[in-house]
């Protein structure tokens, strides 16, 4: 059984990083052992930069091994639409708390009948908790009829922004027009893959987005700029001015991103003059 984290105060922070990094440990490339990381995560409640850590992500099949773990979780499904209920059922009776639920699309030929399997399975299961689900591939008329389905249903999309594969990573304008995507259906978007800098920065193989790149991006859009204007600030490599914008409305639709690493992220925004040691220096 894994220990319960302690209680923290997260009045001290702004809206604009509280929860922004769901801990990922255990995905790759950190591979930590479920219970090296849910003790990690439980000791870090009670450090000053807790609040910038939201949920923990885990693989559905994962479940049983944190029986009266008493976090958030996201849960992520490993197989399709008929593999929902099953261990959504299993977290309810192991007393665990789940604050969402990530699914892939996998019927690349019938995206939008995926959609509606997904949300079949979630209210048969009767998830009470957002459904984040991921519409693999670019921008096309199947990915936006799936992304209408998505928003009429009442869930939020899951967009993957690194792979250990480097030619499998969208590139700027790819990303920026997801997110227009998201934002012209006021669907809130969670992110994974990659996203542990603040900044593009180069990594092996080629460039690697930032998380400061993806709320400056969601603010140009959702303050009426292109999706050209978008992609230029996905491709911004100049951290002091990205760390300058104003971003007032960012989190309302980037919700959080999973990451390998919360230290990486944490000195990221320290250093660019985003945090103090105590807590939060911009609201």
């Amino acid at each position: 059984m894994s220990a319960s984290p302690a209680p923290v105060d997260l009045a001290p922070w702004p809206d604009l990083w509280r929860g922004l990094v769901d801990d990922a440990a255990i995905f790759p490339p950190g591979d930590v052992p479920v219970h090296d990381a849910t003790a990690a995560y439980s000791a870090r409640r009670a450090e000053p930069y807790a609040a910038l850590v939201g949920s923990f992500v885990l693989r559905d099949t994962d479940l049983p091994l944190v029986r009266g773990f008493g976090a958030p979780l996201s849960v992520v499904v490993t197989g399709g639409a008929g593999q929902l209920a099953g261990p959504l059922g299993a977290a309810a009776r192991l007393g665990l708390e789940v604050a969402g639920v990530e699914i892939a699309v996998r019927d690349h030929d019938d995206p939008v009948g995926n959609v509606r399997r997904i949300d079949a399975a979630a209210r048969a299961a009767d998830v009470d908790a957002p459904v984040f689900i991921e519409i693999p591939g670019p921008v096309t008329a199947a990915w936006l009829a799936a992304a209408d389905e998505v928003a009429a249903r009442g869930h939020r999309l899951k967009l993957r922004l690194g792979h250990v594969d480097h030619d499998l990573i969208p590139d700027a304008p790819t990303v920026a027009a997801w997110i227009d995507a998201s934002l012209d259906r006021e669907t809130p978007f969670k992110a994974t893959a990659g996203l542990h800098r603040a900044v593009r920065h180069e990594a092996e193989g080629g460039g690697a987005h930032g998380f400061l790149n993806v709320l400056v991006a969601t603010q140009v859009l959702w303050d009426g700029g292109s999706v050209a204007d978008a992609t230029d600030a996905l491709e911004q490599r100049d951290g002091a001015s990205l760390a300058a914008t104003d971003l007032p409305s960012a989190r309302r639709w980037f919700t959080s991103f999973g990451s390998c690493s919360v230290t990486e992220p944490l000195d990221d925004l320290t250093a660019l003059g985003l945090l103090s040691a105590g807590g939060a220096e911009h609201a």
